[in-house]
């Protein structure tokens, strides 16, 4: 009798042991974390966001193992047209607000940073060049963007604010198109953003002019309504909203809002 008791006790323990392993186990297997995500996000950005968004990108795949971010860097209005004739894409990040507005599926957008315009010259500046009042000198060699990307907007407004008619020798379809003349050489100077002189800096160098403030850039990002990977695309634009990558997009010369 005494045998069966202890038994019958053991045996109850036993299964009250196995009941709460039952009630623990589904409690564990369901906590969201980054495995969460996976797959491409594919990232449409101004070419004056290169070094930035590659280094964010690194930083977001290692939060995030299973997701592998891929970028199309471009002019912006180049960038709006692709995605309109159906160039797959789950995030766009143009230079100007105008530049998502050109593009039908855009989700909610927020400004994650401000950049402003600087004169980039040559190393040891040969061209001597001083102020803005040097791009209306046809003598010097002069490069702009196209009035259709954001820098060449920008720079339409700081010449109609200084009261100079510009005389460009190239107009070139991105800021690192001008700013790739100004390192060759082949220009005695360009108007890019500060961002990019900061980038080159081993190549250029940069003039600030007060001007500058009246075409400050706001840059957009939004998750694409059509995005193939929208939990990646949400994830991503979260991410370049965040704290978390602040540091790197002030580093690059960068006026977070």
């Amino acid at each position: 009798m005494f045998r069966r008791t202890i038994a019958a006790a053991l045996a109850a323990v036993a299964g009250l042991a196995l009941a709460g392993c039952g009630d623990n186990s589904p409690a564990a297997s369901t906590s969201p974390g980054s495995g969460d995500l996976s797959g491409t996000v594919t990232v449409f950005a101004a070419a004056s966001l290169t070094g930035t968004f590659s280094r964010l990108g690194k930083d977001f795949e290692a939060a995030h193992p299973g997701v592998k971010v891929v970028f199309n860097f471009a002019g912006s209005s180049a960038l709006a047209q692709q995605i309109n004739q159906g160039a797959p894409a789950d995030v766009f990040a143009p230079a100007a607000q105008k530049n998502l507005e050109q593009v039908a599926d855009r989700g909610t957008a927020a400004t994650f940073v401000r950049n402003r315009l600087e004169i980039a010259v040559p190393k040891g500046n040969p061209g001597k060049v001083t102020g803005l009042k040097d791009f209306a000198d046809q003598d010097r060699k002069i490069a702009l963007c196209a009035e259709q990307v954001p820098c060449g907007a920008a720079a339409r407004k700081v010449f109609e604010a200084a009261k100079i008619t510009p005389s460009p020798d190239t107009l070139e379809q991105d800021v690192k198109a001008a700013l790739t003349k100004v390192g060759l050489g082949e220009v005695d100077a360009a108007l890019v953003y500060k961002t990019d002189v900061l980038a080159a800096k081993d190549k250029v160098e940069g003039i600030e002019f007060p001007e500058a403030a009246q075409a400050v850039n706001d840059y957009p990002i939004a998750a694409l309504t059509k995005a193939k990977n929208p939990g990646g695309a949400q994830a991503f634009v979260e991410f370049v909203l965040s704290p978390q990558a602040k540091p790197t997009l002030t580093a690059a010369g960068f006026e977070v809002p």
